[in-house]
This record gives structure tokens, sequence and C-alpha cells, in this order.
């Protein structure tokens, strides 16, 4: 039997491509709007009013700014400015200074961030690394909230009336982060569906779990920021600084070593298409659909890496065999043999030293999703299911267009008694109406 003839290569889906939802982008733009509403106001009020206290400002700002500049990129592209996020905070906390109060305000807050902000901004461009205007955008709304909830408060007396002891005090700064931190968290979902797809609550689950880590390392220095400074003034801004910046010097460098890890997955994926085992193209076409499966269905940004890195790998078990698929398609093949290929393919994956989620993802992507009584298989990984259907439908379709894809997606519906995850099966069907509403332009 002959192989049929190879598709022409397909450049890899790029992660930020959002899926077409019915205009979800204006979510962003409206979050940008409000930034820049906000941060005019401000600053035009804070020219109108005189910069208090030039030399405080300077130091938050050159913080700020600083922090920006070295900002860190998170495993799943995640943006983050840890140390900028913090001393932004700490300023709209800011009550005394080495025991005298100060004077500064709401939009004093926000005009000194959001132009610090935007230094940073300028001088990561000039560094040739693009600029992501939603970090800044979240941190301007982000801290003109907490600055709202707080400077009233301290400016006008009533804190001194409510906190009359150091822990009452600490505990208001406390709340307010808090709050602040949830509203920073809500914006970020929002952003992250708007630009992605996701639906919301997947994606403010995702959030939530980055609070827990780096989020709160930013809002505890926040807080001891602005309570050093009351005890020893500026000095306290790169003292309690230190500690974040290490923090942050730790997740670049696990960054890093996730950035490698991808970068072997994607090698090691591409070795069948150079061997000749598989088409051009399919394993990344199978990781841009699992992916984009796994998204609809709600899975959380790490089990979509996960998913991701084992859909890059389903097909590395054929490098084991003496004579190629023909087409590659193992979807034609009989079960015993989809499963004996997964195995082979989970084994050479273990010894690569990825992560062993990814290793039982490809060894169990050939199981039915139900048992022969019937019932459904209750240990049966969700990724595995997911590149089940999605490397049947690529290595099914052909170049016939659109007919093809509607017949093979019909037939996935007829195996879903056995075979595949109804769920899944409808998930890929919405995921590629989109695709074909992208791609025809409606």
């Amino acid at each position: 039997m002959s192989a049929p003839p190879p598709r022409a290569p397909q450049p890899p889906a790029r992660r930020r491509t959002p899926v077409p939802l019915g205009g979800p982008r204006t979510a962003v733009t409206a979050v940008h709007i409000a930034a820049a509403a906000v941060l005019l106001v401000s600053a035009a009020g804070t020219v109108v009013a005189g910069v208090s206290e030039i030399r405080v400002a300077l130091a938050f700002g050159a913080l700020i700014a600083v922090g920006e500049a070295v900002r860190v990129t998170l495993p799943g592209d995640r943006e983050q400015a840890p140390i900028s996020d913090a001393g932004a905070l700490a300023y709209a906390l800011l009550g005394p200074l080495r025991g005298l109060p100060t004077g500064h305000g709401v939009l004093q807050v926000v005009a000194v961030s959001g132009a610090a902000g935007l230094l940073g901004l300028g001088l990561n461009t000039l560094r040739g690394r693009a600029p992501d205007p939603d970090v800044l955008a979240r941190r301007i709304i982000t801290i003109c909230f907490a600055a709202v909830c707080f400077q009233p408060l301290y400016n006008s007396g009533a804190l001194d009336r409510l906190a009359t002891h150091g822990a009452q005090y600490g505990l208001v700064l406390a709340a307010v982060a808090a709050l602040a931190a949830l509203c920073d968290v809500v914006l970020a979902a929002v952003l992250h569906r708007a630009r992605t797809g996701r639906r919301f609550g997947p994606a403010l689950r995702d959030e939530l779990r980055a609070l827990l880590g780096i989020g709160t390392a930013i809002g505890a220095t926040g807080l001891v920021i602005s309570l050093g400074a009351g005890e020893i003034g500026l000095w306290a801004l790169p003292v309690f600084s230190a500690p974040l910046a290490l923090t942050q010097l730790s997740f670049r460098r696990h960054s890093a070593t996730w950035d490698t890890h991808r970068q072997s997955v994607a090698s090691l994926a591409r070795a069948t298409e150079v061997a000749g085992y598989t088409l051009p193209g399919h394993t990344r076409r199978v990781a841009a659909l699992s992916r984009a499966i796994g998204r609809r269905l709600g899975m959380g940004e790490r089990e979509l890496l996960l998913l991701e890195s084992a859909a890059l790998m389903h097909d590395i078990g054929q490098l084991s065999l003496v004579e190629p698929v023909p087409g590659g398609a193992t979807a034609l093949l009989p079960a015993a043999e989809q499963r004996r290929i997964a195995r082979l393919g989970s084994e050479v994956i273990r010894q690569a030293g990825v992560p062993p989620e990814v290793a039982d993802c490809v060894r169990r992507q050939a199981e039915p999703y139900r048992c022969p009584d019937g019932s459904r298989d209750p240990g049966l990984p969700a990724a595995s299911r997911i590149i089940r259907a999605a490397n049947a439908y690529d290595d099914l379709c052909d170049d016939r267009g659109l007919a093809r894809r509607l017949e093979v997606l019909e037939q996935l519906r007829l195996d879903t008694a056995r075979e595949y995850d109804p769920r899944v099966v409808e998930a890929l069907a919405q995921v590629s109406a989109g695709c074909r509403g992208q791609r025809t332009g409606r």
C-alpha cells in the first residue's frame, strides 16, 4: 500500500492567537481604555496640585521602573514584574515615613506608578523585548483600587481612629492588599480569556493558583516595604526588595529550565517527521488541536502545557517500527498495534527525562473511552482522550476539503459509543468550526 502524498507543512499555532468568540477582544480594549483614562486623570490632577514629597515619589518611581525593566516570563508565557508590582503596592499603602505623615494621595500614587511603568516598558523596548501593555494596564487599575481604599482613610485621619494599635494598622494594610490582589486576579482572567478564548472559570482558577505563588511574595513584599518605610524611611525600598529579587531570579531560572524542556520536546517530536514515519506538520497540528480542545474543556494552564507536550510526542513510538505505517496514520491500525506503539513511545519518553504524567498520557492514548462492559474508564487521563480524538481527526482527514472533515467528525461521533469521549468529540467539532470560520473570514 503506497503512502498518501505528504501534506504541506503548516506553521505551529501561536499560543496567544484568540479563538473567535463573538468579539471578546473588546474586553482588552475596555481595560486598556480604562487604565489610560485613570492614568491621564491622575497625571493631570498631580500636575495641577503639584508633586508632594518629590524625593519619595522619585524613589518609588525608580523602584517601579527598574522592576518593570527586569520583568520575568513564567511558564505558560505569563509576564510578571514582581519588584515593580510590589513597589507600586507599597507606594499605594504608604502611610507615615520615618514616623512623619505623608501627603501624597490617590492621584499621585497612580501617576507615579503609571509613569514609572511606561519608563520601564520603554527600556524593555530599547532592549528588543516586546512590551506587554496588559501588565501595565492591570497594575494601573489595581494600584488605583488599592490607593482609593487606603489613602483617603489615612489622609483624613480615620485610619488613626480605627487602628489604634500597630497590629490593627497592619491588618488594615493586609486587607487592602488582599482586595487589590483579587482585583488584579479578576482583571488578569478577563484579559486572558479575551486573548486566548478560554472560559472565564478556568482562567480565574489559573490566576488564583499564580497568586498563591509569586503573587503572595509580591503582596508580602509590598506590605513589608510600606511598614518598614514608616520606621527606617526610604532605605526600606532596597533592603526589603532584595528577597523578592532573589525569588524572581529563581523563577527566571525555572522558566529557563522549562523553555529548555519545551525545546527538547519539540526536537524529539520532529524526529518522526525527519525519519519519514509521519507526515510533515502532523505532530504540530495534533498538538495545536489538542491544546484548543483542552482549553475548550476548561483545562488549567499546567494541564494544557502537559497536554501539549504529550501531543507533540504522541507518535514517537513509531521510531521503533521496522516498516513505517502508511502515511503515519496510526488511527487506521488494529487496536493492539496502536497500544503497542503507544507503549513503546511511553518508554522512550520516560528515558528522555520528561515529566511522568506526559509518558502516562502517551501510553494510554490508544485505549478506548469505554471498557468492554460499556462503562467509562475512570482512570483514563483527559489528555489521553483528547490526543486520541485529535490524532484520529488529523489522520483521517485529507485534502478533499470541508466535506471530508465533516465526514470524519460524523465518524468520530458514531464511535463515541466505545472509542472516543463524546465531550472531547464535541469540543473538537467546535474548535474545527471555529478554525474554518477564521480561515473563511466569518
